[in-house]
């Protein structure tokens, strides 16, 4: 096929969507009313939501995959879901390309303009929880692939759509469970991401809960307990001194810099008249790609360890609470990376596209860890604090999505078109 001629069908696939503008809107804002907020975790309505209208969009191979309860109430959720469709083209040989977004959401809090529930578009925007984190890619990423259907016969390969429900838990119920139970097998990922950048990298998280326990004595003889809280006092005095050092680090993938730790809670004690048996903090230890989680993990051990040895009777109790390990960062040189940057130029008409890392962690990184080479793209602005991300007056902007959608399509039609036979 010359080059005239695939022009004019990337063309037919830009226009096609162009024209589905409404429908597409109509799909987000849909999504949008369904309430999912995680916490709480009660994501099935919108699941099935998202299957039925896979179907109505005619979606042949659709499928609701509930996850154990056990596993569910085992990460604090009450019910789960995971939505997986696969659509083959031609003899199949070219590559299973699975696009993932998640459909839950942290809670909308106060200081709403309008309704997080609503969808309203002002000014090109459209408003809700969700909207650009990450609903819009659910809606990017079915658009992206009905766009192909015309040009079917030309193309080899999957796209599978894997939709969940738990990435504000760790996605451990969505895409690691896809992947353990062998409900997709992808050979490239493209998970949830905005429209300004392409991500190759981002940052871990390892979270622990620090414990330190002593002995309760009456506030008016303290001398015969032992205070944990006054303990936990070196500690913290010690995990901010500590925290300065990290400032030396720095990576070297673009839009990451330092490695970060935050004492996000504290709590201790029974009543003001008596000393302190227990202390507890959890912190938030931030991994920049070049970082082993597991040899931070153990220096930080050490330190509370060592620093809580200096007080007499405390005992100390250290657990993980939550890994999400660094990734990427993924070659600017892959074929992945280097057809996403091809079509966003295209469609963006401008020169370059950035490339670099960001300081969250994301479920891009479990397929990541499958040894699938992934980056994350999708509908959304140049950072989470332009679409007000978790915060109030969520949004995103309707030309963002589109654009979005056109790139994602033309990305897929280039994959598969290189390998048809």
């Amino acid at each position: 096929m010359d080059t005239a001629q695939l022009s004019t069908e990337k063309r037919g696939i830009m226009e096609w969507i162009e024209s589905e503008r409404e429908n597409l809107v109509q799909f987000l804002q849909e999504l949008v009313a369904i309430p999912s907020d995680n916490p709480p975790g009660d994501c099935y309505e919108i699941a099935e939501h998202t299957q039925k209208r896979l179907q109505d969009f005619q979606f042949e191979d659709v499928s609701l995959l509930e996850v154990e309860p056990e596993k569910v109430k085992e990460k604090g959720m009450i019910r789960v879901a995971n939505v997986v469709s696969k659509t083959g083209f031609g003899n199949g040989e070219g590559p299973d390309i699975v696009l993932n977004s998640h459909g839950d959401v942290v809670a909308p809090g106060s200081g709403w303009t309008y309704d997080p529930y609503g969808g309203k578009i002002v000014d090109g925007k459209l408003y809700g929880r969700g909207a650009a984190v990450s609903k819009s890619d659910i809606a990017t990423y079915t658009f992206a692939t009905m766009a192909l259907r015309p040009f079917a016969d030309q193309l080899s390969g999957k796209v599978t759509l894997a939709y969940t429900f738990d990435e504000e838990v760790g996605g451990l119920l969505g895409p690691k469970w896809l992947l353990d139970q062998g409900h997709i097998d992808p050979d490239l990922a493209i998970s949830a991401g905005f429209s300004y950048s392409i991500v190759n990298a981002h940052n871990g998280c390892l979270h622990l809960e620090i414990k330190l326990k002593g002995k309760s004595a009456h506030a008016a003889a303290p001398h015969t307990g032992h205070d944990a809280l006054e303990a936990m006092t070196g500690v913290l005095q010690a995990i901010y001194e500590y925290r300065d050092t990290l400032k030396e680090i720095h990576s070297n993938v673009p839009g990451i810099d330092s490695p970060a730790i935050t004492v996000g809670l504290i709590t201790g004690g029974i009543n003001t008249n008596v000393v302190p048996y227990e202390c507890t903090i959890r912190i938030d230890r931030r991994l920049i790609p070049e970082e082993d989680a597991s040899k931070v993990e153990t220096e930080i051990r050490r330190l509370v360890e060592r620093k809580a040895g200096e007080y007499e009777g405390i005992r100390v109790e250290i657990r993980q609470v939550l890994l999400a390990k660094n990734f990427g960062p993924t070659p600017e040189d892959s074929p992945l990376v280097q057809t996403l940057a091809a079509n966003w130029k295209e469609v963006m008409k401008k020169d370059e596209v950035e490339i670099d890392g960001i300081p969250l962690y994301t479920d891009g990184r479990l397929f990541a860890e499958a040894g699938i080479p992934t980056v994350l793209f999708g509908a959304g602005p140049r950072t989470l604090l332009e679409a007000n991300g978790h915060r109030a007056d969520e949004h995103v902007r309707v030309d963002d999505l589109v654009k979005a959608t056109q790139i994602v399509a033309l990305t897929l039609y280039d994959l598969l078109r290189k390998n048809a036979r």
